[in-house]
């Protein structure tokens, strides 16, 4: 523990001593940094003085009403670590207990300058510098939720008066979370480059020359969720854990088989569209780097586990940046989903030349209409984009109806034929 003297700050105004006009603590009061400790008044202003350190309060410098010099021990307080006080401090001037007549004495004739007096310019505070005010400044600021740490002051010692804080108001202050704040003018340039630039550089060209089309239906998935659980129970430690992702990859799977047309890639320059036999999923991937987009191959081929093992796999490679350049190419049809950040809808981007993506919004319990009264359920939205250049309206509606009823009845998965 250490001794950690404050002393009276040089509230400016050319004083030598300020009257102790209040006392804020006593002695064995803990205290926080920042804390008012006592007020004292000059010929002019009543300044508050906060504490520069937390700790408990061991000795008052002063009593009220006394002239104290500037620069005297203000009060003493005991904090962890060392204090500023290494040995028995040496005593200060004397000090008077009660009000007295000013000094006779006439002050030193001021020094004549040639030079012109400059007007007083803001004071900036280094950090733990703590900011000087007379009490009606600070009620001020506590009212208009205006952080004095962060107003330059143009008073003697930094000291901040009213017009300060109008100053600092009209220059455009903004109060964020109800501490007012200056505007940070700063800007941060950055390049886009790497696979920011390629994936800005593929969205654009998706934007560009695709006109989207975008259907958004509600399914419930009350009895996927419930398989889901079940079978991750029964195979626990044993197989890969099961998410919605495998459930839905299985269901894109069986709707394009009869939809080969949204299983697709379209050269857009030689205008053939190229349907495909095999399934290869991209699985939308934020990674550290930005955007990935890694494919999981043949789907149709897998089980359930099985892609759900090519998920993890590739979703691990991604965001670690050891994936291979054969597991982010030959995609014929996304997924893209934000999981739990999930919103209600989303109009998810094509992944060209791909004509065809799958958006996963969050699941959430809603209250459904069963025909005589609403039941709780437990509700998830897919946003799918199509390109209506080669996808028809109703060959778009018809393939999320297809999703729609294999999610919500998904022993329809596992039925061959």
């Amino acid at each position: 523990m250490g001794v950690f003297a404050i002393r009276l700050p040089d509230v400016g105004e050319g004083i030598a001593e300020a009257e102790l006009t209040e006392w804020h603590v006593k002695p064995g009061d803990l205290v926080r940094e920042d804390d008012i400790l006592a007020a004292v008044m000059t010929d002019k202003a009543a300044v508050e003085v906060p504490s520069s350190v937390s700790g408990k309060v061991l000795e008052l410098g002063g009593e009220i009403g006394q002239m104290m010099a500037i620069g005297s021990v203000l009060i003493r307080i005991e904090v962890e670590g060392e204090g500023n006080e290494t040995e028995t401090p040496a005593e200060v001037a004397p000090t008077r207990s009660e009000p007295v007549e000013k000094e006779t004495t006439p002050p030193p004739e001021p020094v004549q300058s040639e030079e012109p007096v400059a007007a007083a310019k803001p004071v900036s505070r280094t950090n733990g510098t703590k900011p000087l005010a007379a009490p009606s400044v600070r009620a001020r600021a506590r009212e208009e939720g205006i952080d004095l740490r962060q107003v330059p002051g143009t008073g003697p010692a930094g000291r901040i008066s009213h017009g300060d804080l109008d100053n600092w108001i009209a220059s455009g202050g903004i109060q964020q979370g109800g501490v007012t704040r200056g505007r940070n003018t700063g800007v941060e340039e950055v390049r886009v480059i790497g696979m920011r630039r390629k994936i800005a550089e593929k969205m654009a060209l998706s934007k560009r020359q695709i006109p989207h089309i975008t259907i958004v239906e509600e399914v419930e998935m009350s009895a996927l969720e419930d398989l889901r659980a079940a079978l991750n129970k029964k195979h626990a430690g044993e197989r890969a854990k099961l998410t919605l992702l495998p459930f839905l990859i299985r269901a894109i799977v069986e709707a394009v088989r009869e939809q080969p047309g949204l299983n697709a890639r379209f050269d857009d320059e030689a205008g053939v569209i190229y349907h495909h036999g095999g399934v290869h999923v991209g699985i939308a991937t934020q990674t550290p780097q930005g955007l990935n987009v890694p494919v999981v191959h043949h789907a149709e081929a897998g089980s359930l586990w099985d892609n759900a093992s090519e998920v993890a796999r590739l979703a691990e490679a991604a965001r670690d940046g050891s994936i291979k350049r054969e597991d982010l190419t030959g995609g014929t049809i996304t997924i893209t989903s934000l999981g739990p950040l999930g919103a209600l809808v989303t109009t998810p981007i094509i992944n060209h030349p791909e004509v065809a993506i799958v958006g996963v919004n969050k699941m959430q319990i809603r209250p459904v209409w069963d025909g005589q009264q609403f039941q709780p359920r437990k509700m998830m939205n897919l946003s799918c984009s199509f390109d209506h250049r080669v996808v028809d309206g109703w060959d778009a509606a018809v393939f999320v109806q297809k999703l729609k009823t294999l999610l919500e009845t998904p022993a329809m998965l596992f039925v061959e034929g």
